[in-house]
C-alpha cells in the first residue's frame, strides 16, 4: 500500500469526527445503562438518549418526537416508505378508497428503489441530470398513490433536487399521499432542516456525515401514520423496536452538531478543491467528460467519465497508486452492471461503464486533489493504451 492516501470516497463514507468519537466512549466503557430501564445507571443513558434526540431534531427541522432512531439510511428508508404504506393498506381495509400505490424516481438509492419494488410499486423517469421529471410524476400520482420518495441529493452524480417543486406537485396531485426524502447525502452540505421542510419524512445515516456507521435517524412529521417493520419491546414510541445503540445515537448528535457548525465555512472550502479537482483533470485527459451540470450537485461530488476506459479497471489501478474512488458500475455476482442512476440519465451502457466518482468531504485537502491530479491522467493513459 502506498504511503500516502488520498482519500476521495466520502460519498461511501466518512472519517469519525473527533467529537463524535469523544462523545461515544463513556458510552462504550462505564456508562453503559439500557435507557428502557429505571435505575440510575439506566437513566443516565435516557439523558443522553433525550440530548441526542432534541440536537438531531434541530439540525433536521423538526421537533423532538418525531425522530425515530434507526440503524442506518437503508433502513430509515425502509421503515418510511414500507410503514407509511402499510398503515395507509390498513386504513384502505377498514375504509375502501385509502391505502395506493408506493411511487419513486428511477434514478433512487437502492434502499428505495427496492423497497418501491417489493411493493409494487411504480417508477417516475428521471432527467438527464438525474433529478426527476416532474411531468412525468404529475402523470404517475393520484388520490391512490400512498408513498412518493424522491431523494434530496443524488448518492452518485450529487444532484439536488428541488424538493419544493417536488411536494408542490405531491400536494396538487397526491394530496393524501405521504413525501419522503433520502437527504443521506445531502445532509454534510445543505440545510436539511430547510430544504427537507415540505416532506413528511426526511432519513439520512451517520456515517455520511462524521459519525459511526449502524446508525440513522428517520423524520416522522406529526400526523403522519406509520407501522412498525420491527417489532418488539416497543421504543421508539413503538415505530422501532430494539434496545438504543445510545453509543450511535450520541455519536451521530455530535457529528451533526459539528457538521451543522461548520457546513458554511466546509462547503465553500471543500467546492473549491472539487473545481480544482474536475477542471484539473477535464484538461489534461483527453475527451474526459464531467456527468451532470456542477452548478446543481453538492459541493464534494466529482463524477467523471473516460471513454475507453473501464471503470472497475481504473478504480483498481488508482488503489495501487494511492487514491481512494468508486465507480460508476457496480460488480454483482462477478458480472459488471452498468450504474443504475447513469441509465436513468440517459446514458448508454458503454458510457455508463466509463465512470469515475471522486467525493471529497470535510477532511479533504489540497493534497488529496494534488494526488488525483498526479495519479488519474496516467492511470487513464495506461488503460487507454
Amino acid at each position: 500500500m502506498p504511503e500516502t492516501i488520498a482519500y476521495l470516497d466520502h460519498a461511501a463514507t466518512t472519517p469519525m469526527r473527533p467529537e463524535a468519537v469523544a462523545a461515544m466512549l463513556g458510552f462504550l466503557t462505564e456508562r453503559y445503562g439500557n435507557p428502557s430501564g429505571s435505575h440510575s445507571i439506566a437513566r443516565q443513558a435516557r439523558l443522553a438518549l433525550d440530548e441526542a434526540r432534541e440536537v438531531v431534531a434541530t439540525a433536521l427541522g423538526a421537533q423532538p418526537g418525531e425522530v425515530v432512531f434507526t440503524a442506518g439510511g437503508t433502513e430509515a428508508d425502509n421503515l418510511a416508505i414500507t410503514g407509511v404504506h402499510a398503515a395507509r393498506e390498513g386504513a384502505r381495509r377498514s375504509h375502501p378508497g385509502q391505502g395506493g400505490t408506493v411511487v419513486c424516481p428511477a434514478a433512487e438509492h437502492h434502499a428505495v428503489l427496492r423497497t418501491c419494488a417489493a411493493l409494487g410499486g411504480r417508477l417516475v423517469p428521471a432527467l438527464p441530470d438525474a433529478t426527476v421529471d416532474l411531468d412525468a410524476l404529475a402523470d404517475t400520482l393520484g388520490p391512490q398513490t400512498s408513498v412518493v420518495s424522491v431523494m434530496l441529493a443524488n448518492n452518485e452524480v450529487g444532484t439536488v433536487t428541488p424538493l419544493a417543486e417536488v411536494a408542490a406537485v405531491v400536494r396538487q396531485q397526491a394530496p393524501d399521499a405521504a413525501l419522503h426524502t433520502d437527504a443521506v447525502q445531502a445532509f454534510p452540505w445543505l440545510d436539511v432542516a430547510s430544504l427537507a421542510a415540505p416532506a413528511d419524512l426526511v432519513a439520512v445515516s451517520a456515517h455520511k456525515f462524521g459519525g459511526p456507521k449502524g446508525v440513522g435517524a428517520l423524520v416522522v412529521r406529526a400526523g403522519t401514520s406509520i407501522a412498525p417493520i420491527i417489532h418488539g419491546g416497543g421504543q421508539e414510541r413503538d415505530r422501532r423496536s430494539g434496545t438504543h445503540n445510545i453509543a450511535g445515537i450520541v455519536g451521530m448528535a455530535a457529528a451533526m452538531r459539528a457538521t451543522v457548525a461548520t457546513r458554511d465555512a466546509t462547503v465553500q472550502r471543500v467546492a473549491a478543491l472539487r473545481d480544482r479537482l474536475a477542471d484539473g483533470l477535464l484538461a489534461a485527459v483527453p475527451g474526459a467528460v464531467e456527468t451532470g451540470p456542477r452548478r446543481s450537485k453538492v459541493a464534494g461530488n466529482c463524477h467523471l467519465r473516460f471513454p475507453g476506459v473501464e471503470s472497475e479497471a481504473l478504480v483498481v489501478l488508482l488503489d495501487q497508486e494511492g487514491v481512494c474512488a468508486s465507480a460508476g458500475s457496480a460488480c454483482a455476482s462477478g458480472a459488471m452492471e452498468p450504474s443504475h442512476v447513469l441509465m436513468a440519465m440517459g446514458l448508454p451502457v458503454t458510457e455508463a461503464n466509463t465512470s469515475l466518482r471522486l467525493s471529497l468531504g470535510a477532511t479533504s485537502s489540497d493534497d488529496d486533489v494534488d494526488r488525483a491530479l498526479d495519479v488519474v491522467p496516467k492511470a487513464v493513459a495506461h488503460l487507454a493504451g
